[in-house]
């Protein structure tokens, strides 16, 4: 066959291509249900602690009261040997200017990397640890940092979302808040094979450190159109302003051709189950705390009246709320800035990344998927220079 011919095998962007088999999540788009590690979703962040979760993806099972002390403990401690480490760089972090993502990316690079070799799991989920108590002490510092306020240490007596939350603030966070957020992170967790997971285990492959790992798995995450959503729903939210608006705004929008932000997945054919999971987080929280109803009304009426629009004038196609879309509501209320929503999430989905590194890195196995080349065959180099003369 020619090389320039189609093949059979070609799936762009690898699209329905399975490259690998995973004990760490179940994404099952056409029923709308998301299963970590044996649990649905939902039910784990309901119930599950942030520090529970990841020991579950990072050993395969539940920790037992002792196992989750004594990691409780380790992960205090790891805590506050990055907050070390963010103290040693933070002069050279200045000259970011504000620059988060830039500012989180040096910061986890200057973390000490191991080399994986030979296989050692507790030496991997110690790497782990550090890993991710330095995107939740980078995020907050950095931010800090950018806004010209004074970077806090964390609280040694607090959890690791808790101290996310003070060190970012500068105050002890509500239970409530707290509550949420470790929803919102839980949520995000893990989910399947996307663009920052598979470029985690790409880099896996090769045999390289972890530190690596989460750092092309964050460069994955920096590109718009895998870390960016949130963002844009909450200024579509914030530009549309009153109830009376929504409608001309959002169908404006349809009738241009553009996209309704927060509405539609390329997996999930029914409703995103994240979506559910935070839209009930987000009800409680609005109602609970003491925090304005008026936008929460109104992201509310701004969802129904898309969904109305969206089978209006899309009937043959099933569009409905997705994870972005409630994590903007969310956020908003707790007083995460939009600018921390994409930093946010990898602060979350870290956990996932490194499960699934350590998954890849028991198989010794690179991966090396195929090309078809589809450029020119020229022949000889000599003659075509002489035909050219």
């Amino acid at each position: 066959m020619n090389p320039a011919e189609p093949s059979s095998n070609f799936r762009p962007g690898l699209n329905g291509v399975i490259a690998t088999e995973t004990h760490l999540s179940h994404v099952d788009g056409q029923n709308g249900n998301l299963v970590i590690a044996g649990y649905e979703a939902d039910n784990l962040a309901r119930h599950a602690s942030f520090e529970e979760a990841a020991y579950l993806l990072w050993t395969g099972k539940r920790p037992t009261k002792e196992a989750n002390i004594s990691f409780r403990q380790s992960w205090k401690e790891t805590t506050r040997s990055s907050w070390t480490t963010w103290s040693k760089i933070e002069p050279f972090i200045e000259t970011f200017q504000g620059n988060i993502m830039e500012s989180i990316r040096v910061y986890i690079a200057s973390l000490q990397a191991r080399d994986t070799l030979k296989p050692n799991k507790e030496q991997w989920i110690q790497d782990a640890l550090s890993i991710t108590s330095a995107f939740s002490v980078g995020t907050a510092a950095a931010w800090r940092k950018g806004q010209k306020q004074t970077p806090i240490p964390p609280d040694p007596n607090m959890d690791h979302v808790s101290n996310f939350l003070y060190m970012l603030q500068g105050e002890y966070p509500t239970p409530k808040a707290v509550d949420a957020l470790k929803r919102y992170l839980l949520t995000v967790l893990d989910h399947g094979l996307n663009a920052s997971t598979f470029t985690a285990r790409v880099i896996a492959g090769t045999r390289s450190d972890l530190v690596s790992t989460a750092l092309g798995a964050f460069g994955a995450l920096k590109g718009p159109l895998h870390g960016g959503a949130p963002g844009p729903v909450l200024e579509m939210i914030q530009e549309i302003g009153t109830k009376d608006r929504a409608e001309p705004y959002l169908r404006n929008l349809l009738e241009s051709g553009n996209r309704i932000m927060g509405f539609g997945h390329r997996i999930y054919r029914v409703r995103d189950p994240r979506a559910d999971i935070l839209a009930e987080a987000a009800e409680t929280f609005y109602e609970s705390e003491n925090t304005s109803s008026d936008f929460y009304e109104l992201a509310m009426h701004v969802e129904r009246t898309a969904l109305q629009l969206l089978a209006e004038t899309k009937p043959d196609r099933s569009i409905k709320t997705n994870v972005e879309f409630y994590t903007a509501l969310l956020l908003n209320g707790i007083g995460i800035p939009s600018q921390l929503f994409t930093p946010l999430f990898a602060v979350g989905r870290v956990v996932g990344w490194l499960a699934h590194v350590m998954e890849q890195l028991e198989d010794p196995r690179i991966i090396r998927p195929d090309s078809r080349y589809i450029g020119p065959f020229h022949g000889s180099w000599l003659k075509d220079s002489k035909e050219k003369r």
